[in-house]
């Protein structure tokens, strides 16, 4: 039994794999790390993968967690120049977030050709990797919850006061529906932007998304593939079987 664990930002997520397939899974809040601990992980593994971007004290919790309870230490991924046919584009490669090179390792070795990588999560990163694994560059924006943060942290004057769920870009007749509808406004012309240059000056590119928000982002492209394991999927290559 193998244990993969992707901590973000915002939430946990993990997975149990029995000879490559997904027997259970699950998620948490990154905040709540101490009490949330799945029951699922003290099943003795085979191997235990991490991928993190949660910050140290996380990391080492994780560590210690394992080092007490299995006779296998958690195998944190890097960051790397080079790995499984991608070629990192960074004059310093671990300074690229470990969860988007990840996802870039699944998504070229699944695609086998050009693609466009997208992860909607508390940030929305877009990668470019050609035909031979090179990394073409990136490009880093705010997620759908860290522009509403930012904007309402920012000003007095705007009072959010609703709820709106339904994705909208209709202009608001009201603070609440302007706001949402504005940050709609802006990640539809994100992803407007990104169809826009597979049908243009990287036509041919295969566009792989995932994150919490990619589902959505993938509705909106056509010919988008919705792979929410993908940041996941990398450890395989990352830090071996």
């Amino acid at each position: 039994m193998i244990l993969e664990i992707d901590a973000g930002n915002t939430f946990v997520k993990w997975r149990r794999l029995a000879d490559s397939v997904v027997v259970d899974r699950g998620r948490f809040l990154t905040q709540q790390f101490d009490a949330d601990i799945p029951v699922a992980w003290d099943t003795p593994f085979s191997a235990i993968r991490v991928a993190s971007v949660a910050g140290e004290a996380v990391n080492q919790k994780i560590a210690a967690l394992f080092s007490e309870s299995q006779s296998v230490d958690a195998l944190f991924a890097q960051t790397q120049e080079q790995c499984a046919g991608v070629k990192n584009s960074y004059l310093q490669p671990t300074r690229m977030g470990v969860d988007r090179w990840l996802a870039m390792l699944a998504a070229y070795n699944r695609a086998r050709q050009a693609c466009c990588v997208v992860d909607c999560g508390s940030a929305i990163t877009i990668d470019y990797i050609d035909s031979s694994g090179a990394h073409e560059g990136g490009y880093i924006v705010p997620g759908q919850r860290l522009m509403k943060q930012g904007l309402l942290s920012n000003t007095a004057e705007i009072e959010v006061d609703q709820s709106i769920s339904d994705f909208n870009v209709l202009p608001g007749t009201h603070t609440s529906a302007a706001v949402a509808h504005g940050i709609n406004y802006l990640f539809l012309a994100l992803a407007e932007r990104v169809a826009k240059e597979l049908d243009g000056s990287r036509q041919g590119y295969q566009l792989l998304v995932t994150g919490g928000d990619g589902a959505l982002f993938a509705s909106l492209v056509d010919g988008a593939t919705y792979l929410p394991d993908l940041v996941l999927d990398g450890l395989v290559w990352s830090v071996g079987p």
